[in-house]
């Protein structure tokens, strides 16, 4: 369905606008009166990540008035493989600092504010209050529950995509007007059941694609150009690359939004239920690995375990211990040290094997980030 513009005009374009944006006022349906729609527009924009990157950039490509940015993580090397928006000399700056930077040599004629903390429930709908839009680029369940409902609270509509390896989807949300994340997604799924980008990757240039869609539909909203994908999942398969849409309904029945709650507790992994003597440091382990005397296991999968792994480390991935079928693989009789990238999925695989009988295996506190910085700087992280 079309929908009526989401700003009114702002004052008349000066002629640096009109030279700049000359090409959206050529355009059939933003004109004029749609670039001055954008340049009254605030947009907020929820990480300045992989989705976040190419959203950031073509919104202040596109003059848009007011930019927000929330995000309260820094530039990692391994980000810049597809978050454009940095670069190597932003590494282990905050990343709201580089997209800040890099925005306003691409646009000084925008208003780029920066965020530099987590949603949460305290603080989402003050710092969600005052703008037009909202693009949901965050990369965590918790995330994008507490986005959809402050925006369900405030009767803002949201712009949200994800990506996964080869695999994305984008959808427009607006309580009242059409459906919101929670009628696509009612529950977060069980902890662990969905790896992180971290853990499974992601391509790269499939992220620019997509953050691209999801400017576009931003664009489109606050012009009232054409249909927004409100009512719509438009999926994206790069292997194939095939793009279909499937039609999302309100549900009738879903109880209405009335208060933020953090779905963070729901979504994380619950801690395990075990004592002291179930972890083991990183210094410790490399005493034990030089005396001989342990079984070291890697609960990754081969593709992890080939860009770092703790050297005489084996590995065991962690779906064949938790469906039992690979247990028979660790002994009962040695002591056995399991470790992932941080612990988490070493500390699942340890609960399964404690109820097992396996009272001689413990699991690496931090995991291979942890050996990386307590042992062996040399090694990379990713």
């Amino acid at each position: 369905m079309s929908l009526p513009p989401l700003v009114e005009p702002g004052p008349p374009l000066r002629a640096e606008q009109v030279e700049r944006y000359s090409r959206h006022v050529l355009l059939p349906g933003i004109g004029e009166q749609g670039q001055r729609r954008l340049a009254a527009a605030r947009v907020l924009v929820v990480g300045a990540g992989g989705l976040g990157a190419p959203v950031l950039t073509y919104l202040a490509a596109a003059g848009v008035g007011t930019i927000g940015v929330v995000d309260d993580d820094v530039v990692d090397t391994s980000n810049l493989q597809r978050q454009v928006v940095h670069g190597t000399d932003d590494v282990g700056r905050p990343k709201v600092d580089s997209a800040v930077d890099a925005l306003a040599r691409l646009n000084p004629l925008v208003t780029v504010v920066p965020h530099r903390e987590r949603l949460t429930a305290d603080n989402a709908l003050e710092v969600l209050a005052g703008y037009d839009l909202v693009v949901d680029g965050a990369d965590n369940f918790p995330t994008r529950y507490l986005v959809s409902d402050a925006c369900s609270l405030l009767g803002v509509p949201e712009v949200w995509g994800s990506v996964f390896r080869f695999d994305a989807q984008v959808s427009v949300f607006w309580a009242g007007h059409g459906p919101t994340y929670r009628d696509l997604f009612p529950e977060p799924p069980p902890p662990g059941a969905v790896p992180s980008c971290a853990e499974g990757g992601v391509l790269g240039a499939m992220v620019g694609a997509v953050g691209s869609v999801m400017a576009t539909e931003a664009v489109k909203l606050v012009t009232g150009a054409g249909e927004p994908l409100l009512g719509r999942l438009l999926v994206l398969d790069a292997l194939a690359m095939t793009w279909r849409t499937v039609t999302v309904r309100p549900d009738p029945h879903a109880a209405p939004v009335t208060s933020l709650t953090d779905a963070a507790a729901a979504c994380a992994p619950a801690p395990p239920a075990l004592g002291p003597d179930a972890v083991v440091d990183a210094p410790t382990l490399a005493r034990w690995l030089q005396a001989g005397d342990v079984d070291v296991v890697d609960v990754r999968g081969e593709e992890e375990a080939a860009l770092v792994s703790i050297p005489g480390s084996r590995v065991v991935p962690l779906p064949g211990i938790l469906s039992g079928d690979a247990i028979a693989e660790l002994p009962r009789d040695r002591r056995t040290v399991l470790y992932c990238k941080s612990g988490v999925r070493s500390a699942q695989a340890l609960q399964v094997l404690r109820g097992h009988g396996y009272d001689q295996v413990v699991h690496l506190d931090g995991g291979v980030l942890a050996w990386v910085r307590d042992v062996d700087p040399t090694l990379p992280t990713y």
